[in-house]
């Protein structure tokens, strides 16, 4: 069993083969209605994943915890603003 899969989570989405712009819309929905710290662990086929899930975590500012294509678990970001 590989380590990511070992890894606790709060919530899990399963893409399946959706490609990129409906995977992070329906993937920032569903952080939205997460606590900060909490994890999502997402299943996503689409060939582009792997590029997509990085770039998108590090623009939106949550945290890509594993990335093994094709699972991904992101910790949600705090909602905390700094000045």
């Amino acid at each position: 069993m590989s380590e990511s899969r070992s890894c606790e989570f709060d919530k899990e989405f399963d893409a399946g083969e959706m490609g990129c712009g409906e995977l992070v819309y329906k993937l920032w929905y569903l952080l939205n209605d997460m606590q900060a710290g909490q994890t999502i662990k997402v299943t996503a086929l689409d060939r582009g994943a792997p590029q997509d899930m990085p770039a998108w975590c590090e623009l939106t500012g949550h945290q890509l915890v594993r990335a093994e294509h094709p699972e991904y678990l992101i910790r949600r970001k705090s909602d905390e603003v700094t000045s």
